[in-house]
C-alpha cells in the first residue's frame, strides 16, 4: 500500500446551524424548555446569560445609582427586552444590561419598549467587549436607539456610540479615567472611573 498525502478539501465549510426565530423560542419557554435559564435571543442565537462576575455587577449597581437619579426609577430597564425593527425583529431580542426610556408608556404593559422609544442603552462588558462593540451595535443602530455605550470593565473605558443612521453609528467615543460624560439632556455628568469598580 503506498503513502501519500491527503488533500484539504477546498468545498464545504462548517455544517449548518439552527438559527431560531423569536416565535420558536417563545414556545419552547412556553413549553417549559428553558426551566432556570437566561439567555438572549441574537440573530437567532441563544446567547447564555451566564453569571455576572462581581465587577460586572457592580458596574450595574454604580451606573443604576445615577441614572435613577438623573431619570427618575420609572425609566429606568435593568436586563429587560428591547423590541428591533424588520428583520432584526424576527430573529433577535436582546436585553442591554441597562437602559433608559425616552417616556414612560401605558402601552409597555402589552408589548417591549422600541429602540427608537429609548434615550441610552447599556452593555457593561467584562467578557464580552468585542461582540458588544459589534453585533449589539449593529443591532442598536438599526433600530434607532440614539445612544449607546459599552463600558468595558477590563479597559476601563467607555465607548460612546450616538447619531445612528442608515443602520450604523455615526459618532464614536471613547472615555476613560476622568473623562465625563453627560447623562442625555440632563445638567448631571459622571466621569468614566465612577461607573467603574
Amino acid at each position: 500500500m503506498q503513502a501519500g498525502i491527503l488533500e484539504t478539501p477546498t468545498a464545504g465549510g462548517p455544517p449548518p446551524r439552527k438559527r431560531f426565530t423569536r416565535g420558536e423560542v417563545e414556545r419552547l419557554a412556553r413549553a417549559g424548555f428553558f426551566e432556570g435559564q437566561r439567555f438572549e435571543l441574537i440573530e437567532g442565537d441563544l446567547i447564555d446569560k451566564m453569571g455576572q462576575k462581581p465587577p460586572h455587577a457592580c458596574a450595574i449597581r454604580l451606573l443604576l445609582a445615577r441614572l435613577v437619579k438623573a431619570f427618575g426609577p420609572e425609566r429606568i430597564l435593568i436586563q429587560l427586552p428591547v423590541e428591533l425593527n424588520s428583520p432584526d425583529r424576527e430573529w433577535s431580542l436582546p436585553e442591554p444590561d441597562l437602559a433608559v426610556l425616552s417616556e414612560v408608556r401605558a402601552d409597555y404593559r402589552h408589548r417591549h419598549p422600541r429602540g427608537d422609544e429609548l434615550r441610552l442603552a447599556i452593555e457593561i462588558s467584562d467578557t464580552t467587549v468585542q461582540y458588544d462593540a459589534t453585533v449589539k451595535r449593529d443591532l442598536y443602530a438599526r433600530a434607532g436607539v440614539p445612544e449607546y455605550w459599552v463600558l468595558d470593565v477590563n479597559a476601563r473605558r467607555l465607548i460612546v456610540h450616538r447619531n445612528p443612521r442608515d443602520g450604523r453609528f455615526l459618532e464614536v467615543d471613547i472615555l476613560a479615567g476622568s473623562e465625563s460624560i453627560r447623562l442625555g439632556d440632563e445638567p448631571d455628568t459622571i466621569a468614566v472611573r465612577e461607573m467603574l469598580p
